[in-house]
């Protein structure tokens, strides 16, 4: 079908006087439309028995005095996390991941390790924080993955293993029993 141009010219006018009546054409809106939320989660203390919130379950490993902080920063499609400890048995290797859920009296209560890609067992997936500790029993570890941590599932706490995480083959991930516990906040 062939339209005038008469008639062209005044489907063109009127649509423009209408859209500037109206104001502004809304914006156009992307699959993502507002920047990367930031989400920072951290965590301090010295381990006891009684506060869950930084508990040790060995004291062989997590003598009287021992003590940890984390933090974990998120925005940017990427997550940093830091974690320093103090009071341990020095010269030692641990291992360290983030955990599920919050610590609790009994080792198990923190959940298996976060996995931003579930059922994924690697260092791109969960946050691995292994640390040998220097003549004083001090130690510190970091971490960056390229991914950020989404509010509806956040990592419920830091575990201190008993030794350090196995990088390949059928046990990959373990990191022997749990030493210590620092809940997220």
């Amino acid at each position: 079908m062939r339209v005038p141009a008469s008639l062209l010219v005044l489907m063109t006018a009127t649509t423009a006087l209408a859209g500037a009546c109206a104001g502004p054409p809304p914006p156009v809106q992307n699959v993502k439309t507002a920047p990367d939320e930031t989400v920072n989660l951290n965590a301090a203390g010295e381990f006891g028995t009684e506060d869950p919130g930084a508990i040790a379950y060995d004291r062989k490993l997590a003598p009287e005095g021992a003590q940890a902080s984390v933090t974990v920063e998120s925005s940017d499609g990427q997550t940093r996390t830091s974690l320093v400890v103090e009071g341990l048995l020095p010269n030692r290797r641990y291992g360290a991941h983030l955990h599920a859920k919050p610590c609790g009296k009994r080792p198990d209560d923190a959940g298996p390790h976060y996995q931003h890609h579930p059922g994924q067992i690697d260092a791109a997936s969960e946050v691995w924080l292994d640390f040998t500790t220097d003549k004083e029993g001090a130690g510190r570890s970091s971490s960056r993955n390229d991914w950020a941590l989404e509010r509806a599932k956040l990592p419920g706490s830091l575990v201190i293993h008993a030794k350090p995480t196995v990088t390949s083959g059928p046990e990959v991930g373990q990191a022997g029993d749990r030493v210590a516990c620092l809940t997220l906040k």
